[in-house]
């Protein structure tokens, strides 16, 4: 690896970390986004009386930047040593603007023992691999989606560095159309990786989600390019942008929804669907209800169209039942959990495509009867979750329900049995 582009790739963990974009970067240290995005790719170095600014607006050492001087290494070290070593400075720099909230807290690990970690090595540490071809790659990304799907979330973490290096190695061996095909299995890997952080909510969920979007876009596909800033606006939300978010995702399906194909369609009522949720978690209950009007119509317009979407949508499908899904959390979210009742009870949730939704059914709903006061249900609708997806009741959000129904006032049957089992008690 070549130190310019070393030190691009420093530059792009540090301002992942920091959550900006090329162009907030750029506008900072006086260059162009269309210039950083050179610097990153190593195709351009900064002039060195830029450097300083640079490691002073993402928060790092200027040592971190200063890469081009062989001196700093010992003579005995081989070029396969050094990299080795850039790659755990550029690691330790990145976590350290981050504040080291990219290394996996107690919570997180206990539901993901090495998720979080993982993730990190396939962002900066990449696993060596051989090229393969589009159907092999297709197939390795397809099942990947089914340890997602079916909430098999340690099996998908162990998975997905491979699965990332063999799609970063297959995209770079090819061009034209096939490159494109390429870069869109690679955006969904990444969104893979992103979905499974935000389940262990996890802050290295930023940087992976960038690297979707910015795979997603090279693709020149929208439906990627949608699902991709789907997971972008999640980790926006999480962040505290709730606002910032939702006008993402109105921007995103208003162009989605310039294309008549059904898919397209469908990818946008499912950017409508997360932006009602993520309003409703800003209380802006105005905004929330009109996108889940608009979720809902695009559902509905779907449903009675004589064409369906020629496959499931990658990870969240636009349905009438998942309409009500979302009803659920966004009337929860906005501090009215009786009116998300009515939707939970006409959900059946056998029918919900796959193991990782039933188990959103079913924490939802615990998260509705706990706001309701209904410590019961609350604990029926948890080990309901644990039937169906153990994995999922072992998260950080929902042990934090669980130790709260745990050391509540009145005790409910089956708390400590459930608490036991996931390592909350």
């Amino acid at each position: 690896m070549s130190r310019h582009r070393r030190l691009g790739t420093v530059i792009r963990a540090a301002r992942c970390a920091q959550r900006m974009t090329q162009a907030q970067l750029g506008q900072a240290c006086g260059y162009s986004a269309s210039a950083i995005s050179r610097v990153e790719a190593g195709l351009l170095r900064p002039a060195e009386e830029s450097l300083p600014r640079i490691a002073q607006v993402l928060g790092i050492s200027l040592d971190a930047l200063d890469l081009g001087r062989p001196a700093t290494l010992a003579r005995d070290v081989t070029p396969d040593q050094e990299d080795a070593m850039l790659r755990r400075q550029l690691l330790v720099a990145g976590m350290a603007a981050a504040g080291t909230s990219m290394l996996p807290s107690t919570a997180t690990a206990a539901a993901h023992p090495d998720a979080s970690a993982r993730i990190v090595g396939a962002l900066y540490d990449p696993t060596e691999s051989a090229p393969v071809s589009l159907q092999q790659l297709g197939l390795a990304l397809a099942s990947a989606r089914t340890q997602f799907t079916a909430a098999r979330y340690e099996d998908l973490g162990a998975a997905l560095p491979g699965l990332l290096g063999t799609g970063e190695a297959t995209r770079n061996a090819l061009s034209g159309r096939a490159r494109e095909e390429a870069h869109a299995a690679v955006a969904r890997a990444w969104v893979l990786a992103t979905e499974l952080a935000l389940k262990g909510h996890s802050e290295v969920a930023w940087p992976a989600a960038d690297r979707a979007l910015a795979a997603a876009q090279a693709s020149g596909d929208p439906v990627v390019r949608g699902e991709a800033a789907r997971v972008l606006a999640i980790t926006m939300r999480r962040a505290g942008r709730p606002g910032a978010a939702v006008d993402f995702l109105r921007r995103t399906a208003g162009s989605l929804e310039q294309d008549r194909s059904d898919v397209a369609q469908a990818v946008a009522a499912t950017l409508l669907l997360t932006g009602a949720y993520t309003a409703a978690c800003g209380r802006r209950r105005a905004d929330a209800l009109d996108l889940m009007a608009g979720a809902e119509d695009a559902v509905d317009r779907l449903a009675s169209a004589d064409t369906r979407p020629p496959s499931p949508l990658f990870t969240v499908d636009a349905t009438r039942a998942q309409a009500d899904l979302y009803r659920i959390g966004v009337h929860t979210a906005l501090g009215t959990p009786d009116e998300a009742v009515p939707y939970a009870a006409r959900i059946v949730p056998d029918r919900l495509p796959t193991a990782e939704r039933r188990a959103r059914y079913g924490t939802d709903c615990a998260r509705m009867w706990h706001h309701l006061g209904d410590h019961r249900r609350t604990v029926v609708a948890l080990r309901f979750t644990e039937q169906v997806a153990p994995e999922e009741v072992r998260r950080p959000a929902v042990r934090a329900l669980t130790a709260d129904l745990l050391y509540a006032p009145v005790t409910v049957a089956g708390v400590r049995a459930l608490a036991a089992r996931t390592g909350v008690s």
